[in-house]
């Protein structure tokens, strides 16, 4: 899973603007085992989708990863499900801590609603958060394309 995520950050970073690479240092930017690790201990993220009026929308989600996707639980009817349907892409922030010690770490690219879920993600959301199951009706699953991160001086991913 390291792999994945290291991949999809070169990846982005190689094909950043000038200003992006300014902004995301290389010596600042998470290593594939600091991404894994990072994103493996939060839980919570931030995610963005717009509306049909190109309007956007913010909310907080809980999420699974597993390799380059993430799994987030919703509810069919719900503003970030509705605006996947219209416009299929998702924006997902994980951060915490503020000045020299916050970490941020940007996901974003093509995301589905499903109602399945693999076995592997069943049994992660009963160990964590059983309760999901008595309000979610489906998943968004981000196929992450596009990974940048950034940890300041003294923090500790």
């Amino acid at each position: 899973m390291t792999e994945v995520l290291s991949e999809l950050q070169d990846r982005t970073f190689a094909g950043a603007t000038a200003a992006t690479a300014r902004t995301y240092p290389p010596e600042r930017r998470l290593t594939g085992e600091q991404l894994t690790s990072y994103l493996g201990r939060r839980e919570y993220a931030v995610i963005g989708t717009t509306r049909p009026d190109g309007r956007p929308h913010a909310s907080m989600s809980m999420y699974i990863r597993r390799g380059g996707a993430f799994w987030l639980p919703a509810v069919a009817g719900s503003v970030r499900a509705r605006n996947l349907r219209t416009n299929p892409w998702l924006t997902m922030v994980v951060a915490e801590n503020d000045d020299e010690s916050h970490i941020a770490v940007i996901a974003e690219g093509p995301a589905e609603l499903v109602t399945q879920v693999p076995d592997d993600v069943r049994a992660a959301v009963d160990q964590n958060w059983p309760q999901v199951w008595t309000w979610v009706d489906t998943w968004i699953v981000l196929d992450t394309e596009r990974v940048l991160s950034y940890a300041a001086e003294e923090a500790r991913p």
